[in-house]
């Protein structure tokens, strides 16, 4: 994905199912459909009705259970995972769902986002007698959750009372499902119904994929629980305004989701129109950099009434290119990933749409690859505003100082890539593209942009601050 030349990777993906004879069935083609979330690791937790039984691998979900005989996860009830590393080494042991035996009984958990004060409760745990098994803050939530002994509702809630950052859990034993949000509702997590039986995702296509219909989003600092009995609702944490990931909305999620009640594609086709009514410019055509941007491009070109063309195409065939040993390969991957058409821009002044710039190396070389095609003119617009500040909410995002944004001007940038002109979305071209009901949608966590972080370290909220 060309979210691996760029810098921004996608956080976790997870999926949980109650009451459906075919969980582990369904859970896979959940999984799949967030393939996009994670593509270092897979795995499946079902509880066979006796035990809590997994199945986890390195690599694509297909490639982890191509081979999987689904007979032998049989069950009603299953919790699965896709995983970007963002916290830990990218080994087996730190694939999810983690699964856990004790004699009080099992548990497994999966997580998506990233827990900033890990490191702390790490050592506090290791002082005390813990050994933990692997290097993903995801285990740390395991451990405050045993101290008490059995997994209820209390020694869950407990222990999200310790932990900071962004977070989405969904939390696995014998009888029951838990499913968490953090009190700034920083990650997406939403709960549908398929008959009789509960899901819960990260994102609403895996609703869609298996014929699920969504009920609603979980709150901020809302704590499910999912049984036999039905579904009930608690608040481990008092509910503060929720500022979901602007960068769910600006590339993560799929433009076919949900997010908040919140349309992907349709926030993207806004982000495009307030870019063109921010910074328009006489051109032929408007292009988008496949595939996050096409959304944005479509409502460049509705906006200010230029055509809309294919220019650039995506070959989707093509293996990750930061694997590649060396930077002349890495460099020839992008051209592999991504080829210009040169029919339709040769000759041509274009406007390339794209959704954000992070280190500016590969938009330098695609305004290199469009030049090479013979496009006159490149007007360069980034549907959102510049990254200048990393993330500590889950998404793999460059240290301050490899960010581009963080570092030159505009004028300079432009300069750095080889654009002819270059203009960003503004913070509140941005927040009107997304934010539609204040009722609703409340706000976005655009920290990464604006160096407003939501959550602070020791947990307290709206600290306004820049880290490198």
């Amino acid at each position: 994905m060309l979210a691996e030349i760029k810098g921004i990777n996608e956080e976790c993906g997870v999926f949980g199912i109650w009451g459906h004879e075919k969980a582990a069935e369904l859970t896979y083609y959940g999984l799949h459909s967030m393939q996009h979330r994670g593509q270092e690791g897979a795995g499946i937790v079902v509880n066979t009705g006796s035990e809590l039984k997994g199945h986890k691998g390195l690599g694509l979900v297909n490639d982890v259970f191509k081979r999987v005989k689904f007979d032998d996860l049989a069950g009603s009830v299953a919790v699965g995972h896709v995983r970007y590393a963002t916290q830990g080494g990218r080994g087996i042991e730190n694939v999810q769902p983690l699964l856990f035996q004790s004699q009080t009984g099992g548990m497994a958990l999966a997580h998506n986002g990233n827990l900033m004060n890990a490191h702390e409760l790490r050592g506090e745990l290791e002082r005390e007698g813990s050994i933990l098994q692997t290097s993903s803050d995801t285990e740390v939530l395991a451990h405050l959750i045993k101290r008490s002994g059995e997994v209820t509702e209390d020694s869950i809630a407990r222990a999200l009372n310790r932990v900071v950052g962004a977070y989405a859990y969904i939390i696995l034993q014998e009888d029951k499902m838990f499913a968490a949000l953090d009190p700034a509702g920083i990650r997406p997590l939403s709960i549908g119904r398929l008959g009789d039986a509960y899901v819960v995702a990260s994102e609403t296509c895996a609703f869609d994929q298996i014929g699920a219909i969504f009920e609603r989003e979980v709150l901020p600092g809302e704590l499910i629980t999912i049984s036999d009995e039905g579904i009930t609702s608690t608040r481990f944490a008092p509910r503060d305004k929720r500022r979901m990931c602007a960068m769910e909305y600006v590339y993560l999620s799929r433009p076919d989701s949900d997010v908040n009640y919140v349309n992907v594609h349709a926030s993207r086709k806004e982000m495009g129109k307030e870019l063109a009514k921010e910074s328009s410019i006489d051109a032929d055509m408007v292009i988008g950099v496949p595939d996050s941007s096409i959304s944005a491009a479509i409502g460049y070109a509705e906006e200010s009434g230029l055509p809309y063309e294919m220019g650039i195409i995506k070959n989707r065939y093509v293996g990750r290119t930061f694997i590649q040993p060396s930077q002349e390969l890495r460099e020839l991957g992008v051209k592999m990933k991504l080829s210009p058409v040169r029919s339709i821009i040769e000759g041509k002044r274009v406007v390339m749409i794209d959704d954000s710039i992070v280190r500016g190396t590969t938009s330098r070389r695609i305004v290199q690859m469009l030049r090479e095609a013979g496009a006159k003119e490149i007007h360069v617009r980034i549907a959102s505003p510049a990254i200048q500040n990393p993330c500590y909410y889950g998404i793999d995002m460059s240290t301050k100082k490899e960010l581009i944004g963080a570092n030159y001007s505009v004028d300079e940038i432009n300069e750095i890539i080889g654009s002819d002109t270059l203009a960003y979305l503004s913070e509140e071209g941005l927040v009107k593209a997304i934010v539609k009901d204040k009722t609703i949608n409340q706000g976005v966590c655009m920290a990464c942009m604006t160096g407003k972080y939501p959550v602070k370290q020791d947990g307290g909220l709206e600290i306004h601050y820049t880290s490198c």
